[in-house]
C-alpha cells in the first residue's frame, strides 16, 4: 500500500507513535490509511453542515475496511466575498486547495481519498488536486440549499442581489428587501440556482467522479447522508481494483461533462475550471473545442437566474442521469467511460428516465438546439469571451451600444447606482482579469444591479472578470487579452460603438484598426492593485482566462 511508507518496518516505529498519539490502534495503523478531505466551516452555507457528511462518510469507509483520517482545506463563500476586496481571492484560492491537497496527501502517505467540497472553487480546486495526486479518489458534495419562497414566488441568492437595483431605482421598499433577506437562503447547501457550485457539483457525476446523485440531492435531504456512506464504501472498492482518478478523466469524460454543461445551462465559470481541470489531467482543451461541443448539444434546462426552477426542482425530474439518459437518446455522450462507481456511464443511466419534463425537456423539443454557454471572438477578444446564452433574453442576442467604460467593478457599481446607464449602453470593466485584478473576480453586484433596475433587456455588459452562476442577462466576461496585458479592451473609450452577436459567436469594437494602434501607442497600464502578499505572487503566475486562470 502506499501508506507503507509511514507505517511499515521497524524504521517507521517513530511514525507508528505519532499514529498512536492520534488514538489509533495497531489494527487501525494496518489498514488503508483514508483521507477524508473535508472544506467544513462556521462561514459558508454550503459548508457549516460537512461534518455530518464526514461522519456518514467515514462509516461508510469503516465498514469496508479502511481508516478514515480528516484534514481540512479552506474555503471561501463568493456570496460574502462578492463586491469587495474579498471577490479578489475566490479564484486565487482553487490553486491554493489543490496544493495545499498535494502538500497533505504526499507528507502522509494516503492510500485513498473522498473529498467534501460544496461552492465554487473548492470543488474545482480539489478535482485539480485529486488528478494531481491520482490516488483513488471519490468526490460526495454538501448538495444543493432549497430555494426560498416571497408569496408564491421562489427566490435564491441571485433574486436577492436583483433586490439590491430594484430598491435603489425604487421599484421595492425597505420591508419588502428585508423579507427576501430572510427568506431567499433558508436552508444550508450550496445557494439554490444553477450557480458556480451546482454546475461544478452536478459535472463531477459527468466527469465520473462523484456518485449519481451527487449533484442534486438536496443538503438537507437524508439521502444525502445516505449516498456519503456510500461514497466511504465506493472508494474502498476503487481502491481494491485500483481506478485512479486519471482512470476516469480522460478526455472522452471531459467532453461528457462540455455537453452535460451545455445542455444544463452552467456558470461560464465551469468553462474556466473545465479547462483547468483538463490541463491537469493532461488533455489538451481550448475555446474552439467548447464552441464545437455547444453547436451540436441542445439546451435542456433553465433553472435559476434563466427562471424560477431550481436545483431541486432537477432532482424531481430526474437529476444528471437522467439528462444524460436524455442526451444518449442522440448519441452525444461516450457511455464506455468508467466512473467512480466501478461501472461505467452507460451502467449508471440505465433506466433512469426524466419523470414529467417540467425541468429537462425532451431531447427532440429542446429550449434550443445549441448549448447554454457561447465563446465569442472579434477585435475586442482576439483569445475569446465567454457568455452564458441560455441566460440571454432574445432581443439581446445581438445589440449595438454605446460603451460607457470603468477601470474597475467599484467604478462600475457606483455608476451603475449613479444612473449614469441608459438604455442600449455596453457596460466596460477592465482590469479585473486574473493579472488586473489581481483574481479575476466575479461581477454579479453589477449585474445584479443592471437587472434589479430593469436594465437588462437593454445594456449589455463586457469585462475581462468573470461572472458568478447566479449573473443573468447579456454579460460577457473571460475577455482575453485581459486589459492588463494590453489586451484590447484597454483600448476602449467612452462612445465606441461596440457591436455584439451572440448567435454567430461575434464582439466587436466598431473602431477603425489605424485609431486603435494610435490610442495603443499612447496606453499606459496601471501600477498593480496589490503588490504584496498572496494576490502579487498569484498576479505573476496566473494565465489567461483563455488558458483557465492556471499558474504558468
Amino acid at each position: 500500500m502506499r501508506s507503507d511508507v509511514v507505517k511499515k518496518g521497524e524504521s517507521k516505529a517513530p511514525h507508528r507513535s505519532l499514529f498512536k498519539a492520534t488514538g489509533l490502534t495497531d489494527e487501525e495503523i494496518d489498514k488503508p490509511l483514508i483521507g477524508i478531505v473535508s472544506s467544513q466551516n462556521d462561514i459558508i452555507p454550503g459548508h457549516i453542515h460537512l461534518n455530518t457528511i464526514v461522519e456518514a462518510v467515514k462509516k461508510g469507509v469503516l465498514a469496508n475496511g479502511g481508516t478514515p483520517l480528516v484534514f481540512p482545506t479552506i474555503g471561501v463563500c463568493d456570496g460574502i466575498a462578492m463586491g469587495h476586496i474579498g471577490m479578489k481571492y475566490s479564484l486565487a484560492t482553487r490553486e491554493l486547495i489543490a496544493d495545499s491537497i498535494e502538500c497533505m496527501v504526499n507528507a502522509h502517505g494516503f492510500d485513498a481519498l473522498v473529498f467534501i467540497p460544496n461552492c465554487d472553487k473548492i470543488v474545482p480546486g480539489m478535482i485539480m488536486g485529486a488528478l494531481r495526486m491520482n490516488i483513488p479518489s471519490v468526490f460526495i458534495s454538501g448538495g444543493p440549499m432549497l430555494s426560498g419562497k416571497v408569496g408564491e414566488k421562489n427566490i435564491s441568492l441571485s433574486t436577492m442581489f436583483e433586490a439590491v437595483g430594484a430598491y435603489e431605482s425604487g421599484k421595492i421598499n425597505k420591508d419588502k428587501l428585508c423579507e427576501m433577506e430572510n427568506k431567499s437562503c433558508p436552508t444550508c447547501g450550496s445557494c439554490s440556482g444553477m450557480f458556480t457550485a451546482n454546475s461544478m457539483n452536478c459535472l463531477t457525476e459527468a466527469l465520473g467522479l462523484g456518485l449519481p446523485g451527487n449533484g442534486t440531492i438536496p443538503a438537507v435531504y437524508s439521502e444525502r447522508i445516505r449516498l456519503a456512506k456510500e461514497a466511504g464504501k465506493a472508494v474502498m472498492n476503487l481502491l481494491e481494483n485500483n481506478i485512479k482518478p486519471k482512470d476516469i478523466v480522460t478526455e472522452k469524460a471531459i467532453l461528457n461533462a462540455l455537453t452535460v454543461d451545455m445542455a444544463l445551462g452552467c456558470s461560464t465559470n465551469s468553462v474556466l475550471h473545465l479547462t483547468a481541470i483538463a490541463n491537469e489531467a493532461n488533455i489538451k482543451m481550448n475555446l474552439d473545442i467548447i464552441n464545437e461541443v455547444s453547436s451540436k448539444t441542445p439546451n435542456l434546462c433553465k433553472l435559476a437566474p434563466a427562471s424560477d426552477t431550481h436545483i431541486e426542482d432537477l432532482y424531481w425530474d430526474g437529476g444528471i442521469t437522467a439528462v444524460m439518459n436524455e442526451l444518449s437518446k442522440k448519441n452525444l455522450l461516450s457511455l464506455d467511460c468508467i466512473t467512480v462507481t466501478g461501472k461505467t456511464q452507460r451502467d449508471n443511466i440505465k433506466g433512469i428516465t426524466v419523470k414529467n419534463h417540467k425541468v429537462i425537456k425532451e431531447i427532440k423539443n429542446p429550449y434550443s438546439e445549441t448549448g447554454g454557454i457561447q465563446v465569442l471572438r472579434g477585435n475586442i477578444a482576439r483569445d475569446g469571451a465567454v457568455v452564458k446564452k441560455s441566460a440571454v433574453v432574445e432581443e439581446m442576442l445581438k445589440h449595438e451600444g454605446r460603451a460607457k467604460v470603468f477601470d474597475s467593478e467599484e467604478e462600475a457599481i457606483e455608476g451603475i447606482l449613479s444612473n449614469k446607464i441608459e438604455a442600449g449602453d455596453v457596460v466596460v470593466i477592465r482590469y479585473e482579469g486574473p493579472k488586473g485584478g489581481p483574481g479575476m473576480r466575479e461581477m454579479l453586484s453589477p449585474t445584479s444591479a443592471i437587472s434589479g433596475m430593469g436594465l437588462d433587456k437593454s445594456v449589455a455588459l463586457i469585462t475581462d472578470g468573470r461572472f458568478s452562476g447566479a449573473t443573468r442577462g447579456a454579460a460577457i466576461g473571460h475577455i482575453s487579452p485581459e486589459a492588463a496585458e494590453g489586451g484590447e479592451i484597454a483600448l476602449i473609450e467612452n462612445g465606441d460603438i461596440i457591436s455584439i452577436d451572440i448567435l454567430n459567436g461575434k464582439l466587436d469594437l466598431k473602431v477603425a484598426d489605424e485609431v486603435l494602434e494610435e490610442r495603443r501607442k499612447k496606453l499606459v497600464i496601471p501600477e498593480p492593485k496589490i503588490k504584496n502578499g498572496y494576490l502579487s505572487r498569484y498576479a505573476k503566475l496566473v494565465s489567461s482566462a483563455s488558458e483557465g486562470a492556471i499558474y504558468k
